[in-house]
């Protein structure tokens, strides 16, 4: 297009940064960026949320935020952009911050603005900030908008409050895939597994399961001690429904497998598993290893952890208290060599406490808080 003497407009910017942001092509998109900034549409808000999106989904939350600052005129998609770039980066406090801001500029919430910050709330379980955003969304009209209260449902089952998302799923005009799927996961999630496998019978025949709801059944086939039916219910996965296990369905099995002392089971379906396995399967079976005392299990899965993630050093803490568990004080003393080879440390102990809706973090051995004897517990 340049080649041919012409100049990109504030149609044409949105469009290729939108490439870029599907390949997570981040020096693309800054090169992108370049030629935005010499034909001045960087403060246009369609670029402005381009660029943005592209900055979030390659996990550059602190460029996008310098693009959002630059622009004075700002109108909900602007917003929306940040918020979502925030709440996908794991900076789901500043999401929920930003929100209020906006309703302070005299921005009216968009059903993606509620969407996105009730699911930063449910993603660091505030409870408190989701009932708000309820009320908020209520004052707003939102009350008969199926994927504002699919976004509430998913919130108070993440947050452990099961009965106020029944009652939410039980008011939806038209019950979709998520929906089903976001009530099944939240009764799996806390212990309801009759109710999951129940609501679950009455799914297959409204609509198609997929593979995120084969993830909560069979949760909540582990999580009531159900555990062979939950194998019969894997196997049928592929066999019934046609869907190839994913990572989170062999997890799901790997994990009660491990805790349930089956670790030769478990270490069996890890090398069979169809898809590589991740740090987080690997993760699970450490874990499983450090309940039952299995150093020699401990030790592969410590081998292949280091393999995906060789900087995490609680990998290698969790096989130094299985050394230590079973008395091997040798094997504590090379692990902690090898940590201080690699110049790797232990990382610092936090604990958090909820006083009026405001979270208070102490990291072990920190006094910088400025209430320290008042709220740090013994």
């Amino acid at each position: 297009m340049f080649e041919y003497g012409l100049v990109p407009d504030n149609f044409t910017f949105p469009f290729v940064l939108k490439a870029c942001s599907a390949l997570s092509a981040v020096e693309d998109g800054r090169k992108i960026h370049q030629q935005v900034m010499r034909t001045g549409w960087e403060r246009d808000v369609f670029v402005g949320a381009a660029l943005i999106d592209m900055y979030a989904k390659c996990g550059c939350v602190e460029n996008a935020s310098e693009i959002f600052d630059k622009i004075s005129v700002r109108d909900a998609v602007l917003w929306n952009s940040m918020l979502a770039a925030y709440s996908q980066n794991g900076k789901q406090d500043e999401s929920l911050a930003l929100c209020s801001k906006m309703v302070l500029a005299g921005l009216w919430p968009t059903e993606a603005t509620l969407v996105t910050v009730i699911s930063a709330s449910a993603d660091i379980a505030a409870l408190p900030q989701g009932r708000e955003l309820h009320g908020f969304a209520w004052r707003w009209r939102f009350e008969s908008n199926d994927k504002v209260k699919t976004s509430l449902l998913d919130m108070y089952a993440k947050c452990g409050s099961v009965k106020a998302a029944q009652n939410l799923f039980e008011q939806l005009r038209e019950k979709r895939v998520v929906s089903w799927n976001a009530m099944i996961t939240g009764y799996a999630m806390h212990g309801h597994s009759n109710e999951a496998l129940d609501l679950f019978e009455k799914m297959r025949k409204e609509a198609k399961p997929d593979h995120i709801t084969f993830a909560g059944v069979l949760s909540a086939w582990s999580h009531g001690g159900l555990l062979d039916k939950g194998w019969l219910f894997f196997e049928s996965v592929v066999r019934d429904y046609h869907i190839e296990p994913t990572i989170q369905h062999y997890t799901c099995m790997v994990d009660p497998l491990g805790h349930s002392g089956r670790l030769v089971e478990a270490y069996d379906l890890i090398m069979q598993m169809r898809v590589v396995p991740d740090a987080g399967v690997w993760g699970t079976f450490l874990n499983s290893c450090k309940i039952h005392g299995n150093v020699e299990f401990g030790e592969l899965a410590l081998e292949k952890l280091i393999e995906l993630e060789p900087g995490d050093t609680g990998n290698y803490v969790i096989l130094s208290n299985i050394y230590a568990q079973t008395g091997k004080w040798d094997g504590v003393a090379k692990l902690r060599k090898i940590m201080t080879d690699r110049g790797l440390k232990k990382s610092t102990a936090c604990s958090w406490i909820d006083v009026k809706n405001k979270v208070h973090a102490f990291l072990s051995g920190n006094t910088s808080h400025p209430y320290p004897e008042k709220y740090m517990l013994n």
